[in-house]
Protein backbone atom coordinates (compact mmCIF):
# COMPACT_ATOMS: atom_id res chain seq x y z
CA UNK A 1 0.00 0.00 0.00
CA UNK A 2 1.43 3.38 -1.15
CA UNK A 3 1.16 6.53 0.39
CA UNK A 4 1.59 10.04 -0.92
CA UNK A 5 3.18 12.52 0.55
CA UNK A 6 0.25 14.67 1.69
CA UNK A 7 -1.45 11.96 3.16
CA UNK A 8 1.48 11.08 5.12
CA UNK A 9 1.62 14.77 5.96
CA UNK A 10 -1.52 14.95 7.21
CA UNK A 11 -1.04 11.60 9.20
CA UNK A 12 1.71 13.24 11.30
CA UNK A 13 -0.15 16.19 11.81
CA UNK A 14 -3.03 14.71 13.45
CA UNK A 15 -0.65 12.53 15.45
CA UNK A 16 1.10 15.19 16.52
CA UNK A 17 -2.11 17.24 17.43
CA UNK A 18 -3.16 14.58 19.85
CA UNK A 19 -0.05 13.55 21.23
CA UNK A 20 -0.17 14.32 25.22
CA UNK A 21 2.91 14.04 27.13
CA UNK A 22 2.20 12.99 30.54
CA UNK A 23 5.74 13.13 33.24
CA UNK A 24 5.91 9.87 34.82
CA UNK A 25 6.59 11.30 38.64
CA UNK A 26 8.69 8.97 40.65
CA UNK A 27 9.53 10.03 44.38
CA UNK A 28 12.96 8.70 44.41
CA UNK A 29 15.27 8.39 47.88
CA UNK A 30 18.86 8.08 48.18
CA UNK A 31 20.55 5.30 50.73
CA UNK A 32 22.56 6.74 53.42
CA UNK A 33 23.49 3.64 54.97
CA UNK A 34 22.99 -0.67 54.31
CA UNK A 35 23.79 -3.31 56.30
CA UNK A 36 22.10 -6.19 58.48
CA UNK A 37 19.21 -6.53 56.21
CA UNK A 38 18.29 -2.03 57.41
CA UNK A 39 19.00 0.60 54.96
CA UNK A 40 18.26 4.01 55.54
CA UNK A 41 17.39 6.75 52.95
CA UNK A 42 16.59 10.34 52.99
CA UNK A 43 14.18 11.95 49.99
CA UNK A 44 11.00 9.80 50.90
CA UNK A 45 9.35 12.79 51.95
CA UNK A 46 5.78 10.87 51.75
CA UNK A 47 6.29 7.33 51.95
CA UNK A 48 3.74 5.61 54.09
CA UNK A 49 4.45 3.00 57.33
CA UNK A 50 4.65 -0.18 56.41
CA UNK A 51 4.95 0.91 52.27
CA UNK A 52 6.83 -1.24 49.84
CA UNK A 53 10.37 0.12 48.33
CA UNK A 54 12.22 -0.97 45.37
CA UNK A 55 15.88 -0.86 45.29
CA UNK A 56 18.33 -0.61 42.41
CA UNK A 57 19.27 -4.59 42.40
CA UNK A 58 15.19 -5.38 42.33
CA UNK A 59 14.94 -6.62 45.99
CA UNK A 60 11.77 -4.96 47.64
CA UNK A 61 12.12 -3.57 51.67
CA UNK A 62 9.72 -1.94 53.50
CA UNK A 63 9.72 1.38 55.07
CA UNK A 64 8.79 1.03 59.03
CA UNK A 65 10.80 3.57 60.63
CA UNK A 66 9.51 7.35 59.28
CA UNK A 67 11.80 9.91 61.11
CA UNK A 68 12.33 13.59 60.81
CA UNK A 69 15.45 13.16 58.14
CA UNK A 70 15.57 9.64 56.90
CA UNK A 71 13.10 6.39 56.66
CA UNK A 72 14.13 3.12 58.43
CA UNK A 73 13.68 0.01 55.63
CA UNK A 74 14.14 -3.71 56.25
CA UNK A 75 15.18 -5.28 53.36
CA UNK A 76 13.70 -8.94 52.14
CA UNK A 77 15.94 -10.09 50.49
CA UNK A 78 19.84 -10.20 49.18
CA UNK A 79 21.38 -6.56 49.73
CA UNK A 80 25.10 -7.46 49.03
CA UNK A 81 24.92 -5.62 45.86
CA UNK A 82 23.29 -2.63 47.43
CA UNK A 83 25.48 0.51 48.18
CA UNK A 84 25.06 3.67 50.16
CA UNK A 85 24.30 6.24 47.59
CA UNK A 86 22.24 4.08 45.77
CA UNK A 87 18.38 5.08 44.73
CA UNK A 88 15.30 3.83 46.25
CA UNK A 89 11.92 3.75 44.74
CA UNK A 90 8.86 4.15 46.43
CA UNK A 91 6.25 1.26 44.80
CA UNK A 92 2.91 2.93 46.40
CA UNK A 93 1.91 -0.44 47.44
CA UNK A 94 2.03 -2.62 50.58
CA UNK A 95 3.30 -5.91 51.57
CA UNK A 96 0.99 -8.80 49.55
CA UNK A 97 1.49 -12.52 48.69
CA UNK A 98 0.60 -14.45 46.54
CA UNK A 99 -2.63 -16.94 47.56
CA UNK A 100 -4.95 -19.80 46.64
CA UNK A 101 -5.50 -23.36 45.88
CA UNK A 102 -2.23 -23.09 44.01
CA UNK A 103 -0.27 -22.84 46.78
CA UNK A 104 -1.26 -26.12 48.50
CA UNK A 105 1.59 -28.89 48.73
CA UNK A 106 4.48 -26.26 48.01
CA UNK A 107 7.21 -25.13 49.67
CA UNK A 108 7.33 -21.28 49.96
CA UNK A 109 9.66 -18.54 51.16
CA UNK A 110 8.50 -15.81 53.38
CA UNK A 111 7.71 -14.07 50.49
CA UNK A 112 5.49 -16.58 48.92
CA UNK A 113 8.25 -17.26 46.36
CA UNK A 114 8.79 -21.43 45.57
CA UNK A 115 11.35 -22.95 46.38
CA UNK A 116 11.00 -26.65 45.98
CA UNK A 117 12.49 -26.35 42.32
CA UNK A 118 8.82 -27.20 41.08
CA UNK A 119 8.31 -23.94 38.88
CA UNK A 120 6.52 -20.89 39.27
CA UNK A 121 2.74 -20.84 41.22
CA UNK A 122 0.40 -20.36 38.84
CA UNK A 123 -1.99 -18.09 40.69
CA UNK A 124 -3.00 -14.55 39.77
CA UNK A 125 -4.83 -13.75 43.38
CA UNK A 126 -3.21 -11.88 46.19
CA UNK A 127 -4.05 -11.05 49.75
CA UNK A 128 -1.97 -8.44 52.19
CA UNK A 129 0.49 -10.06 54.43
CA UNK A 130 -1.35 -7.69 57.42
CA UNK A 131 -4.61 -7.40 57.75
CA UNK A 132 -7.28 -7.16 60.20
CA UNK A 133 -8.78 -9.46 62.94
CA UNK A 134 -12.25 -10.83 62.68
CA UNK A 135 -14.39 -8.12 64.69
CA UNK A 136 -16.45 -9.68 68.00
CA UNK A 137 -19.50 -9.82 65.95
CA UNK A 138 -18.05 -12.06 62.94
CA UNK A 139 -17.15 -14.68 65.15
CA UNK A 140 -18.16 -17.32 66.51
CA UNK A 141 -17.71 -20.16 69.95
CA UNK A 142 -15.37 -23.32 69.06
CA UNK A 143 -17.67 -26.38 69.00
CA UNK A 144 -16.34 -28.39 66.43
CA UNK A 145 -13.29 -30.74 67.60
CA UNK A 146 -10.02 -30.24 66.17
CA UNK A 147 -8.57 -34.10 66.55
CA UNK A 148 -4.69 -34.32 66.79
CA UNK A 149 -4.55 -38.16 67.04
CA UNK A 150 -2.57 -37.97 70.12
CA UNK A 151 -4.60 -39.47 73.05
CA UNK A 152 -3.05 -37.24 75.79
CA UNK A 153 -3.94 -34.53 73.84
CA UNK A 154 -7.85 -34.90 72.67
CA UNK A 155 -8.48 -36.24 76.09
CA UNK A 156 -6.74 -33.63 78.12
CA UNK A 157 -6.30 -30.69 76.15
CA UNK A 158 -8.94 -30.94 73.27
CA UNK A 159 -8.01 -28.29 70.63
CA UNK A 160 -11.48 -27.02 68.32
CA UNK A 161 -11.33 -25.69 65.29
CA UNK A 162 -11.22 -21.33 65.52
CA UNK A 163 -8.87 -22.45 68.81
CA UNK A 164 -5.26 -21.14 69.19
CA UNK A 165 -3.39 -23.39 71.41
CA UNK A 166 -0.04 -22.99 72.22
CA UNK A 167 2.98 -25.72 72.39
CA UNK A 168 5.62 -24.48 74.91
CA UNK A 169 8.46 -26.26 76.10
CA UNK A 170 12.39 -26.70 75.86
CA UNK A 171 14.50 -28.03 73.39
CA UNK A 172 14.21 -31.09 72.06
CA UNK A 173 10.91 -31.86 73.95
CA UNK A 174 9.03 -32.99 71.24
CA UNK A 175 7.26 -29.73 70.44
CA UNK A 176 7.28 -30.27 66.48
CA UNK A 177 6.51 -33.60 66.20
CA UNK A 178 2.98 -32.59 68.59
CA UNK A 179 2.24 -30.17 65.30
CA UNK A 180 3.38 -32.63 62.98
CA UNK A 181 1.79 -35.49 63.88
CA UNK A 182 -1.66 -33.30 64.48
CA UNK A 183 -0.84 -32.17 60.69
CA UNK A 184 -0.76 -36.12 59.45
CA UNK A 185 -4.31 -36.62 61.17
CA UNK A 186 -5.78 -34.39 58.95
CA UNK A 187 -6.04 -36.59 55.97
CA UNK A 188 -9.04 -36.66 55.10
CA UNK A 189 -10.79 -34.43 56.85
CA UNK A 190 -11.17 -31.07 54.68
CA UNK A 191 -8.67 -29.07 56.65
CA UNK A 192 -5.61 -27.29 54.75
CA UNK A 193 -2.58 -27.50 56.93
CA UNK A 194 0.16 -24.73 56.56
CA UNK A 195 3.66 -24.70 58.51
CA UNK A 196 5.72 -22.14 58.83
CA UNK A 197 9.48 -22.68 59.74
CA UNK A 198 10.82 -19.63 61.00
CA UNK A 199 15.09 -19.54 62.16
CA UNK A 200 15.01 -23.36 61.45
CA UNK A 201 17.94 -25.32 59.77
CA UNK A 202 17.46 -26.08 56.18
CA UNK A 203 18.03 -29.24 56.30
CA UNK A 204 15.21 -29.94 59.53
CA UNK A 205 12.85 -28.51 57.32
CA UNK A 206 13.78 -30.41 54.17
CA UNK A 207 13.47 -33.41 56.80
CA UNK A 208 10.02 -32.34 57.83
CA UNK A 209 9.02 -32.18 54.26
CA UNK A 210 10.16 -35.23 53.35
CA UNK A 211 8.21 -36.78 56.37
CA UNK A 212 4.86 -35.17 54.98
CA UNK A 213 5.29 -36.53 51.96
CA UNK A 214 5.84 -40.03 53.33
CA UNK A 215 2.83 -39.74 55.03
CA UNK A 216 0.92 -38.47 52.07
CA UNK A 217 0.13 -35.25 53.90
CA UNK A 218 2.20 -32.48 51.42
CA UNK A 219 -1.49 -32.87 49.55
CA UNK A 220 -3.15 -31.08 52.06
CA UNK A 221 -0.29 -29.04 53.34
CA UNK A 222 1.57 -25.49 52.23
CA UNK A 223 5.46 -25.00 54.03
CA UNK A 224 6.53 -21.88 53.88
CA UNK A 225 9.98 -21.23 55.50
CA UNK A 226 12.27 -18.52 56.72
CA UNK A 227 15.23 -20.41 57.39
CA UNK A 228 18.07 -19.22 59.98
CA UNK A 229 20.59 -18.20 57.16
CA UNK A 230 17.46 -15.52 55.72
CA UNK A 231 17.95 -11.96 57.28
CA UNK A 232 16.06 -10.78 60.56
CA UNK A 233 12.57 -8.95 58.32
CA UNK A 234 12.39 -12.34 56.42
CA UNK A 235 11.56 -14.31 59.63
CA UNK A 236 9.30 -11.41 61.02
CA UNK A 237 7.26 -11.09 57.55
CA UNK A 238 7.07 -15.13 57.69
CA UNK A 239 4.00 -15.68 59.99
CA UNK A 240 2.21 -12.88 58.32
CA UNK A 241 2.31 -14.17 54.98
CA UNK A 242 1.14 -17.51 55.98
CA UNK A 243 -1.66 -16.36 57.84
CA UNK A 244 -2.94 -14.41 54.59
CA UNK A 245 -2.90 -17.93 52.73
CA UNK A 246 -4.61 -19.03 55.68
CA UNK A 247 -7.39 -16.28 55.59
CA UNK A 248 -7.95 -16.64 51.61
CA UNK A 249 -9.23 -20.52 52.30
CA UNK A 250 -11.03 -19.75 55.38
CA UNK A 251 -13.03 -16.08 53.75
CA UNK A 252 -14.32 -18.86 51.48
CA UNK A 253 -15.31 -21.20 54.17
CA UNK A 254 -12.86 -23.95 54.45
CA UNK A 255 -11.20 -25.31 57.95
CA UNK A 256 -6.70 -24.52 58.25
CA UNK A 257 -4.45 -25.63 60.85
CA UNK A 258 -1.45 -23.38 60.71
CA UNK A 259 1.43 -24.01 62.57
CA UNK A 260 4.44 -21.47 63.57
CA UNK A 261 7.03 -22.95 64.27
CA UNK A 262 8.49 -20.82 66.18
CA UNK A 263 7.54 -17.74 67.68
CA UNK A 264 10.56 -17.04 70.17
CA UNK A 265 12.71 -17.17 66.88
CA UNK A 266 10.41 -14.68 65.44
CA UNK A 267 10.21 -12.35 68.45
CA UNK A 268 14.33 -12.83 68.58
CA UNK A 269 14.34 -11.63 64.61
CA UNK A 270 12.09 -8.79 65.30
CA UNK A 271 14.28 -7.68 67.91
CA UNK A 272 16.84 -7.44 66.57
CA UNK A 273 15.19 -5.25 63.72
CA UNK A 274 13.92 -3.33 66.08
CA UNK A 275 17.41 -2.68 67.79
CA UNK A 276 19.00 -1.95 64.15
CA UNK A 277 16.49 0.58 63.49
CA UNK A 278 17.42 2.01 66.91
CA UNK A 279 13.83 1.82 68.48
CA UNK A 280 14.04 1.59 72.21
CA UNK A 281 14.82 -1.91 73.79
CA UNK A 282 12.09 -2.85 76.72
CA UNK A 283 12.36 -5.71 79.34
CA UNK A 284 14.99 -8.63 77.75
CA UNK A 285 16.28 -5.85 75.26
CA UNK A 286 12.27 -6.54 73.02
CA UNK A 287 10.77 -3.56 71.78
CA UNK A 288 7.84 -2.61 73.40
CA UNK A 289 5.57 -3.65 70.93
CA UNK A 290 6.34 -7.14 71.07
CA UNK A 291 2.96 -8.11 72.48
CA UNK A 292 1.29 -6.50 69.39
CA UNK A 293 3.54 -8.58 67.22
CA UNK A 294 1.91 -11.54 67.97
CA UNK A 295 -1.48 -10.43 69.21
CA UNK A 296 -2.66 -8.84 65.57
CA UNK A 297 -0.94 -12.09 64.49
CA UNK A 298 -2.74 -15.08 66.27
CA UNK A 299 -6.39 -12.98 66.96
CA UNK A 300 -6.73 -13.72 62.78
CA UNK A 301 -7.46 -16.95 63.77
CA UNK A 302 -11.01 -17.56 64.26
CA UNK A 303 -14.19 -19.31 63.64
CA UNK A 304 -16.11 -17.20 61.80
CA UNK A 305 -20.16 -16.95 61.90
CA UNK A 306 -22.13 -18.61 59.54
CA UNK A 307 -23.13 -15.54 57.66
CA UNK A 308 -19.42 -15.16 56.83
CA UNK A 309 -19.45 -18.67 55.81
CA UNK A 310 -18.34 -20.65 59.09
CA UNK A 311 -14.21 -21.30 58.08
CA UNK A 312 -11.41 -21.24 60.67
CA UNK A 313 -7.94 -20.91 61.34
CA UNK A 314 -6.87 -23.33 64.01
CA UNK A 315 -3.49 -21.71 64.89
CA UNK A 316 -0.56 -23.52 67.35
CA UNK A 317 1.84 -21.25 68.05
CA UNK A 318 5.27 -23.15 69.38
CA UNK A 319 7.35 -20.91 72.19
CA UNK A 320 10.55 -22.40 73.44
CA UNK A 321 11.46 -21.85 77.09
CA UNK A 322 14.72 -21.68 78.63
CA UNK A 323 15.10 -24.36 81.34
CA UNK A 324 11.25 -24.49 81.73
CA UNK A 325 10.47 -21.12 82.69
CA UNK A 326 6.80 -20.28 81.61
CA UNK A 327 7.13 -16.96 83.47
CA UNK A 328 9.65 -14.98 80.57
CA UNK A 329 8.30 -12.20 78.79
CA UNK A 330 7.55 -13.92 75.26
CA UNK A 331 6.12 -17.42 77.13
CA UNK A 332 3.94 -14.65 78.84
CA UNK A 333 2.83 -12.88 76.11
CA UNK A 334 1.75 -15.66 73.99
CA UNK A 335 -0.06 -17.81 77.11
CA UNK A 336 -2.13 -14.41 77.52
CA UNK A 337 -3.24 -14.14 73.57
CA UNK A 338 -3.79 -18.24 73.43
CA UNK A 339 -6.78 -20.35 74.54
CA UNK A 340 -4.73 -22.61 76.32
CA UNK A 341 -1.48 -24.63 76.47
CA UNK A 342 0.75 -27.65 76.00
CA UNK A 343 3.37 -27.56 78.58
CA UNK A 344 6.01 -30.50 77.55
CA UNK A 345 8.35 -31.52 80.59
CA UNK A 346 12.12 -32.14 79.81
CA UNK A 347 11.85 -34.58 82.55
CA UNK A 348 8.65 -36.50 81.64
CA UNK A 349 10.79 -36.48 77.95
CA UNK A 350 13.79 -38.08 79.29
CA UNK A 351 11.54 -40.41 81.45
CA UNK A 352 10.17 -41.89 78.54
CA UNK A 353 6.95 -40.18 78.85
CA UNK A 354 6.70 -39.17 75.51
CA UNK A 355 4.60 -37.05 74.24
CA UNK A 356 6.04 -35.27 77.58
CA UNK A 357 2.73 -33.08 78.43
CA UNK A 358 2.27 -31.89 81.78
CA UNK A 359 -1.41 -32.70 82.95
CA UNK A 360 -1.00 -30.31 85.64
CA UNK A 361 0.24 -27.19 83.69
CA UNK A 362 -1.83 -28.19 80.79
CA UNK A 363 -5.06 -26.31 79.59
CA UNK A 364 -7.52 -25.58 77.03
CA UNK A 365 -9.66 -23.00 77.60
CA UNK A 366 -11.96 -24.25 75.48
CA UNK A 367 -12.53 -27.50 77.37
CA UNK A 368 -14.86 -29.65 76.67
CA UNK A 369 -16.96 -27.80 74.17
CA UNK A 370 -14.19 -28.99 71.72
CA UNK A 371 -15.04 -32.93 72.28
CA UNK A 372 -17.14 -35.18 71.00
CA UNK A 373 -19.63 -36.74 73.18
CA UNK A 374 -17.91 -40.46 72.82
CA UNK A 375 -14.30 -38.48 73.58
CA UNK A 376 -16.36 -36.20 76.82
CA UNK A 377 -17.44 -39.33 78.43
CA UNK A 378 -14.08 -41.47 78.39
CA UNK A 379 -11.70 -38.65 79.43
CA UNK A 380 -14.01 -36.82 81.97
CA UNK A 381 -12.15 -38.51 84.80
CA UNK A 382 -8.54 -38.53 83.57
CA UNK A 383 -6.83 -35.57 84.80
CA UNK A 384 -8.09 -35.71 88.43
CA UNK A 385 -6.90 -39.12 88.36
CA UNK A 386 -3.40 -38.07 86.96
CA UNK A 387 -3.45 -35.40 89.57
CA UNK A 388 -4.06 -37.61 92.16
CA UNK A 389 -1.68 -40.23 91.11
CA UNK A 390 1.37 -37.86 90.96
CA UNK A 391 0.27 -36.32 94.66
CA UNK A 392 0.36 -39.81 96.07
CA UNK A 393 3.79 -40.88 93.57
CA UNK A 394 5.51 -38.25 95.52
CA UNK A 395 4.04 -39.35 99.04
CA UNK A 396 3.96 -42.83 98.60
CA UNK A 397 7.91 -43.08 98.42
CA UNK A 398 8.42 -43.18 102.15
CA UNK A 399 5.31 -44.93 103.13
CA UNK A 400 5.58 -48.83 102.64
CA UNK A 401 2.16 -50.13 104.02
CA UNK A 402 -0.82 -48.55 101.86
CA UNK A 403 -3.99 -49.22 102.48
CA UNK A 404 -6.11 -50.97 99.21
CA UNK A 405 -7.79 -47.84 97.80
CA UNK A 406 -4.31 -45.58 98.00
CA UNK A 407 -2.96 -48.83 96.09
CA UNK A 408 -5.49 -48.98 93.62
CA UNK A 409 -5.24 -45.30 92.61
CA UNK A 410 -1.42 -45.75 92.19
CA UNK A 411 -2.15 -48.56 89.67
CA UNK A 412 -4.92 -47.15 88.01
CA UNK A 413 -2.24 -43.96 87.94
CA UNK A 414 0.74 -45.86 86.42
CA UNK A 415 -1.10 -47.29 83.93
CA UNK A 416 -2.92 -44.10 82.99
CA UNK A 417 0.20 -42.88 82.21
CA UNK A 418 1.34 -45.69 80.10
CA UNK A 419 -2.13 -45.46 78.04
CA UNK A 420 -1.19 -42.15 76.95
CA UNK A 421 2.06 -42.66 75.77
CA UNK A 422 2.50 -42.63 72.08
CA UNK A 423 5.05 -43.45 69.09
CA UNK A 424 5.56 -40.56 67.18
CA UNK A 425 3.92 -40.14 63.60
CA UNK A 426 1.10 -42.63 64.41
CA UNK A 427 -1.57 -40.39 65.46
CA UNK A 428 -5.12 -42.47 66.60
CA UNK A 429 -8.42 -42.29 64.84
CA UNK A 430 -11.23 -41.23 67.55
CA UNK A 431 -12.58 -44.55 67.73
CA UNK A 432 -9.56 -46.16 68.93
CA UNK A 433 -8.71 -43.59 71.49
CA UNK A 434 -12.37 -43.84 72.80
CA UNK A 435 -12.14 -47.19 73.19
CA UNK A 436 -8.77 -47.85 75.31
CA UNK A 437 -9.64 -44.51 77.62
CA UNK A 438 -13.09 -46.68 77.59
CA UNK A 439 -11.10 -49.74 79.00
CA UNK A 440 -8.65 -48.02 81.23
CA UNK A 441 -11.76 -46.00 83.09
CA UNK A 442 -13.70 -49.47 83.59
CA UNK A 443 -10.53 -50.69 85.27
CA UNK A 444 -9.95 -53.62 82.49
CA UNK A 445 -6.71 -52.45 82.92
CA UNK A 446 -6.10 -52.47 86.06
CA UNK A 447 -5.02 -56.38 86.14
CA UNK A 448 -2.56 -55.92 83.21
CA UNK A 449 0.79 -55.75 84.24
CA UNK A 450 2.28 -52.52 82.87
CA UNK A 451 4.76 -53.31 80.16
CA UNK A 452 1.82 -55.28 78.32
CA UNK A 453 -0.63 -52.40 77.88
CA UNK A 454 0.95 -51.25 74.92
CA UNK A 455 0.47 -55.23 73.35
CA UNK A 456 -3.04 -55.00 74.85
CA UNK A 457 -3.95 -51.78 73.36
CA UNK A 458 -3.31 -53.35 69.91
CA UNK A 459 -4.07 -56.57 69.98
CA UNK A 460 -7.82 -55.34 71.35
CA UNK A 461 -8.33 -53.15 68.34
CA UNK A 462 -7.33 -55.34 66.01
CA UNK A 463 -10.42 -58.00 67.85
CA UNK A 464 -12.69 -55.70 67.72
CA UNK A 465 -11.75 -54.16 64.28
CA UNK A 466 -12.84 -57.99 63.26
CA UNK A 467 -15.50 -59.04 65.73
CA UNK A 468 -17.08 -56.05 66.14
CA UNK A 469 -16.77 -53.92 63.27
CA UNK A 470 -19.97 -52.15 64.23
CA UNK A 471 -19.08 -50.36 67.40
CA UNK A 472 -15.74 -48.47 65.84
CA UNK A 473 -18.23 -47.74 62.92
CA UNK A 474 -20.99 -46.33 65.34
CA UNK A 475 -18.13 -43.90 67.44
CA UNK A 476 -16.78 -42.99 64.15
CA UNK A 477 -20.14 -41.79 62.79
CA UNK A 478 -21.98 -40.62 65.54
CA UNK A 479 -18.73 -39.66 67.61
CA UNK A 480 -20.91 -41.27 70.61
CA UNK A 481 -20.51 -44.14 72.66
CA UNK A 482 -22.21 -47.35 71.29
CA UNK A 483 -24.36 -49.21 73.60
CA UNK A 484 -22.10 -49.39 76.71
CA UNK A 485 -23.31 -53.03 77.43
CA UNK A 486 -22.38 -54.67 74.55
CA UNK A 487 -19.00 -52.78 74.22
CA UNK A 488 -17.86 -54.18 77.85
CA UNK A 489 -19.13 -57.26 77.05
CA UNK A 490 -16.75 -57.21 73.74
CA UNK A 491 -13.83 -55.50 75.76
CA UNK A 492 -14.66 -58.18 79.06
CA UNK A 493 -14.83 -61.04 76.08
CA UNK A 494 -11.03 -60.04 75.23
CA UNK A 495 -9.72 -59.23 78.38
CA UNK A 496 -10.54 -62.80 79.63
CA UNK A 497 -8.57 -64.36 77.18
CA UNK A 498 -5.54 -62.02 77.46
CA UNK A 499 -2.69 -64.01 77.69
CA UNK A 500 0.23 -61.54 80.00
CA UNK A 501 3.75 -61.99 78.99
CA UNK A 502 5.56 -64.20 82.02
CA UNK A 503 8.76 -62.45 83.25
Amino acid sequence: MQMNKEELHSLIKERISSFQSTPKIEEIGKLTYIGDGIARATGLENVLSGELLEFSNGTIGMAQNLEKNDVGIVIFGPYATIHEGDIVKRTGRIMEVPVGEAMIGRVVDALGNPIDGQGPILTTNTRPAEAEAPGVMDRQTVAEPMQTGIKAIDALVPIGRGQRELIIGDRKTGKTSIAIDTILNQRGKDVICIYVAIGQKESSVRNLTETLKKHRAMDYTIVVSASASQPAPMLYIAPYTATAMAEEFMYNGKHVLIVYDDLSKQAAAYREMSLLLRRPPGREAYPGDIFYLHSRLLERSAKLSNELGGGSITSLPIVETQAGDISAYIPTNVISITDGQIFLESDLFFGGIRPAISAGLSVSRVGGSAQTKAMKKVSGTLRLDLASYRELEAFTQFGSDLDASTQQRLNRGNRTVEVLKQDVHKPLPLEEQVIILFALTNGYLDVIPVRDIDRFETELMNNLEFSHPHLLEAIRETKQLPDTEELLKAIEAFASGFVPHSH
